[in-house]
């Protein structure tokens, strides 16, 4: 019969005390704040493969490998507000219809301001981002995203390392 005493017993409560404070809770998903999107519309689309050459330098290719889900939704951000980080599960087409959006990318986390009639691509598929506005008018942007059906729109991620406000 194997013997337990209290110093076996003391020596495994500690490691136990050691593993269950050496766990660490997984990085919340930053919010957004003063952040509000309406969706305009949304199409359920079959397999696309579109392309559209014209001569000269301009010339388009999209394919997909099943149905998509295409959304229009128009997002106002009031000034000092902000997205949150997050990403999409395929590509969105922003473009600034009013006020202007400072848009922050966790992979270099370098600010790019975007204008009325500007544009900016956000690539999604785990590409993370943040839209603010830093200006002193709410901004609005229009913007048509394309990803798997039913994926749903957004993902909230956490606040990247190299990136804090």
């Amino acid at each position: 019969m194997k013997r337990i005493t209290m110093k076996t017993i003391a020596v495994n409560a500690g490691a136990i005390l050691i593993a269950c404070t050496s766990i660490t809770t997984p990085a919340t998903a930053t919010p957004s704040s003063g952040f509000s999107t309406e969706q305009l519309a949304k199409g359920v689309y079959d397999a696309m493969h579109l392309t559209a050459d014209k001569e000269g330098k301009w010339d388009l290719t999209l394919r997909t490998k099943d149905e998509s889900d295409v959304y229009v939704v128009r997002n106002t951000i009031v000034p000092g507000g902000q997205s949150g980080w997050h990403t999409h599960p395929g590509p969105s087409l922003i473009t600034v219809t009013s006020g202007q959006i400072t848009m922050y990318e966790s992979d270099l986390c370098q600010p790019r301001v975007f204008g009325v009639g500007n544009g900016a691509i956000d690539l999604g598929s785990g590409h993370l981002h943040n839209i603010r506005n830093e200006g002193p008018v709410n901004a609005v942007t229009v913007v048509v995203q394309v990803i798997p059906k039913d994926a749903g729109r957004r993902i909230d991620a956490p606040e990247p390392n190299n990136c804090s406000f």
